[in-house]
This record gives structure tokens, C-alpha cells and sequence, in this order.
């Protein structure tokens, strides 16, 4: 009876073996969504340095503006170096095209209907600053920061709408301090969440190199050319 018990007991130990691995799974998982919550917390934070150097002013508005979107970019490189943010490979010329299609069809009404209004809010968003130093910002630091952070990385773990509306609301707030007056606040708050979801929308569908391309022409057309 002794070997029949034996017998008996060493498959409850195999299944307590099973057990423990089906705990471990559990817990890998667990740490997989905490590790999924981090671009987030990269935005908060992005956002609170951000609050905090609104006391710069007009005249500090450059050095706001290179810390923070340079926090964006430094998170992007971060995760594209160390983690699993999207890379950009080989792309198609068309898919590329296709960027620079989406961002034309968007920015140039908007252009032809509001030349005058966008070119006093470029010199409110870029008080004191020279010609290329607002094209440095328009097409080198705000777009890389932001397509690497929010399409190469938070997109990854949000619908692309929720995505868009985020970094509408992180233009939005970047701005706001230096627009706050009249309807400027109202008309460069729709078009930001409109472009931004927007961006979004082409990263989905075209890719992130896509993503990229149509953000520099959208801000190229809307508020570099009325800024000169």
C-alpha cells in the first residue's frame, strides 16, 4: 500500500508545479501593464515641468519650450533605445506621399481662410523670436518630439483618437499662456486637436515615417509661412 500512496501523491506535486508556473505567467503579465502605464507618467511629468516654467513668460517662452519638448524627445529616444517603441523601417515613398497629401489637404484651407488670424497667433506663440528659430521648432523639435512620444510610444497602448486628443491638449497647453486673449485661445485649440488626431490617423493607416512627414507640413503651412 505504501508504493499505491507514493503512487497517489506525485501527481498532486506535478499539478502544485503547474501551479506555481501559472502564478509566475500572472505576474509577468502584471509587470507587462505597469510597464504600459510609463508613457503616461512620462506625460504627466512633461506636463509639470511644463506648468512650472509658464512663470518664464513671453521672454523665456524658447527655453520652455526647448525643455520640455526636449523631455518628450529624450522619453522617445529612451524608449525607442531600451524599450518597444515603434521603429521606423524602409519606408514606401507612397506611404510618405500619403503624409504629405493628408497634412496639404488639412492646412491649406485653413490657410486660405485665416492668413491674417494665424499670422497674429504665430507671433504671440513665437514672441521674440527670429525666423529660423521658429522653423527650427516647427520642423525639427516639435515634430520629433511628438511623433516619437506620442505615435511611436502612447499610441501603442491608446486608440489613435485618444492618442490625437492628447497631444492636441499638450499643444494646446504649451501655447495657451502666450494666446490667452480674444478668440485666439478657441480657433488654435480646434485646429490643434483636428491636426493632431489627425497625425494620428496617418500613423495608423500610413506609418510612423508618414506621421512625421504630415505633421512638418501641416506646420509648416499654418504657422511658419503666416509667421515670416
Amino acid at each position: 500500500m505504501s508504493d499505491d500512496y507514493q503512487d497517489d501523491i506525485q501527481p498532486i506535486e506535478e499539478d502544485a508545479s503547474e501551479d506555481d508556473e501559472l502564478e509566475d505567467d500572472e505576474l509577468d503579465e502584471d509587470r507587462v501593464y505597469r510597464g504600459a502605464n510609463d508613457p503616461i507618467f512620462g506625460l504627466v511629468l512633461a506636463f509639470a515641468v511644463s506648468l512650472g516654467l509658464m512663470a518664464l513668460g513671453a521672454d523665456g517662452a524658447d527655453m520652455r519650450y526647448t525643455i520640455t519638448w526636449g523631455m518628450l524627445i529624450t522619453f522617445g529616444v529612451l524608449g525607442w533605445l531600451f524599450g518597444n517603441a515603434t521603429r521606423i523601417t524602409e519606408e514606401h515613398p507612397e506611404n510618405v506621399m500619403w503624409g504629405v497629401a493628408f497634412g496639404l489637404v488639412l492646412s491649406i484651407p485653413l490657410l486660405a481662410f485665416g492668413t491674417i488670424t494665424l499670422s497674429e497667433i504665430t507671433d504671440l506663440i513665437f514672441p521674440n523670436m527670429g525666423v529660423g528659430v521658429a522653423l527650427a521648432y516647427l520642423v525639427f523639435i516639435i515634430p520629433m518630439g511628438e511623433t516619437l512620444f506620442f505615435r511611436g510610444i502612447l499610441q501603442q497602448h491608446q486608440r489613435f483618437w485618444e492618442t490625437g486628443l492628447l497631444s492636441g491638449f499638450w499643444q494646446i497647453f504649451q501655447f495657451f499662456p502666450l494666446i490667452n486673449r480674444g478668440p485666439y485661445p478657441l480657433i488654435l485649440g480646434v485646429m490643434l486637436l483636428m491636426a493632431n488626431v489627425l497625425y494620428s490617423y496617418v500613423k495608423e493607416r500610413n506609418g510612423l515615417a508618414a506621421s512625421w512627414v504630415c505633421q512638418i507640413t501641416v506646420n509648416v503651412v499654418l504657422l511658419f509661412l503666416p509667421f515670416v
